[in-house]
């Protein structure tokens, strides 16, 4: 483990790989892996509240920072008091995971191999920003905005 990052994170059934939560160049905290995880597998998921896509813009509204995402025109879950670890998955403009919604879950799988102690990342895609939020990842081809 190197100096930056945290403990291991306790791993629950549908964590599939071991992950650590710790400080990250792109924002805040991100999400490591914490072992070899191969291309095109389930890493884990992330549970947390379902509430109507109204309310969570509500709360969108109230809060610096949130973790939302809509899963149909009228529902989403907010996963801002979530202990899941992919809670801290940042983004990336070229990600090396992708987010899938399935039956109501939030489900991350690797888009290709992801080395111990790499930043898991996945591309946000629209978001409740507009395009006013800076991006910091500092991919090659950055678009530059979220």
């Amino acid at each position: 483990m190197n100096e930056r990052q945290a403990p291991q994170v306790e791993r629950r059934p549908y964590q599939k790989y071991a992950v650590d939560v710790a400080a990250s160049t792109i924002d805040g905290q991100g999400v490591f892996a914490a072992e070899a995880i191969p291309e095109r597998v389930k890493i884990g998921e992330i549970r947390g509240e379902a509430l109507s896509v109204e309310q969570a813009r509500i709360r969108a509204t109230r809060h610096e920072r949130i973790m939302i995402v809509e899963l149909s025109p009228r529902r989403a879950i907010d996963f801002t008091l979530s202990t899941d670890p992919m809670r801290y998955t940042n983004h990336s403009c070229r990600p090396n995971a992708r987010l899938v919604l399935d039956n109501g879950r939030v489900e991350f799988f690797s888009l290709r191999a992801i080395a111990p102690g790499e930043e898991i990342t996945v591309d946000y895609g629209e978001t409740h920003h507009g395009g006013t939020l800076p991006c910091r990842c500092g991919a090659p081809g950055c678009r530059g905005a979220l």
